[in-house]
């Protein structure tokens, strides 16, 4: 029997390779010079596809796919595929969560303490030789017992809530509806951001959250607080970010994503108060090896007996069938 066809839209490492080759004749659009004379072709031939959270599937490039069942995504944001609109087309979209709770946690947590202590001056102050010269580095705030505003409970949201019940913290948050746990919930973004020492983004992308974070919720946050975006770069409006901190507006931020990745305002590189990580969350080896697993797993899955392991909620029914 011959291999069901793979397309992929982004290079894969040498263990995803040997797990996928038994099952499927891989594909790599992201090596073809002409795209679309590629996928006018032979898109038919395509019932499966691999991509990365922070590529997706362009509306054309599914458009071109009419046999398409199943898309595995290496990420646990999926922004930039239509789910819904797979699924209206009955093709199944699958994600990789909870493998990356801890990672992309533990990176939050580490941008605000980074961000509350100075932790990157203070780096330079002990390189630079300005200990010796000039004597102890500034008194910095603490991190304990403060305000912590959770943007966004989903299981990241609520693990990072976890980690930072360990520093003393009281636990707010805001979402679509409230939830049922021992935390204060906040009607509002603002609402949030007004009663909160450090804002933590944890929303998914998208245009339903685009520049949630305004200029307003970052004024709320005031003068003393800091925001750390976990997210997407899209979740907060950058140019009011940016204006808000060089303003004084804001105190500071721990920032892992932004709005148009790679590129950074040159403005947040200068700022003492602000650190910056590129895209970082999950990027350790371990928890980039299980979603790749996982990413796997959903393939070899589907191409035994039709289901899968993590379909995205908008996918959830067309998995159970």
């Amino acid at each position: 029997m011959p291999k069901r066809r793979l397309l992929q839209f982004e290079p894969l490492g040498d263990r995803m390779r040997a797990r996928l080759e038994p099952d499927f004749e891989l594909c790599p659009l992201f090596a073809e010079g002409d795209r679309a004379g590629f996928l006018a072709r032979e898109g038919a031939s395509f019932e499966v596809a691999i991509t990365g959270g922070h590529i997706g599937v362009p509306a054309e490039v599914a458009a071109a796919l009419p046999n398409l069942k199943v898309i595995s995504s290496f990420g646990v944001g999926y922004d930039g595929i239509d789910a819904a609109g797979m699924a209206a087309r009955g093709v199944i979209v699958t994600h990789t969560p909870d493998v990356l709770n801890d990672e992309v946690a533990d990176t939050a947590i580490l941008l605000w303490l980074a961000v509350t202590r100075r932790l990157i001056p203070a780096d330079r102050w002990a390189r630079s030789g300005a200990w010796a010269e000039k004597g102890m580095f500034p008194l910095t705030p603490t991190a304990e017992r403060r305000r912590v505003g959770i943007l966004g409970l989903g299981r990241i949201g609520q693990t990072i809530a976890e980690r930072a019940k360990a520093f003393n913290a009281t636990i707010l948050y805001h979402t679509r509806t409230p939830k049922d746990v021992d935390y204060e919930y906040r009607g509002s973004a603002v609402a949030l951001a007004q009663d909160s020492d450090v804002l933590f983004v944890i929303t998914p992308g998208g245009a339903g959250t685009r520049k949630l974070v305004s200029a307003e919720v970052i004024d709320a946050l005031g003068p003393e607080g800091i925001l750390v975006n976990i997210a997407r770069g899209s979740v907060v409006d950058e140019a009011a970010l940016v204006a808000a901190l060089q303003a004084g507006r804001l105190g500071g931020a721990g920032l892992d994503v932004f709005e148009n990745e790679p590129v950074i305002p040159d403005a947040l590189k200068t700022m003492e108060n602000v650190v910056l990580a590129p895209h970082i969350g999950s990027a350790s080896v371990e928890t980039r090896q299980a979603m790749a697993d996982l990413t796997c797993d959903n393939l070899t899955q589907w191409a035994k007996d039709g289901t899968v392991l993590t379909p995205v909620p908008e996918c959830r029914h067309l998995a159970e069938r």
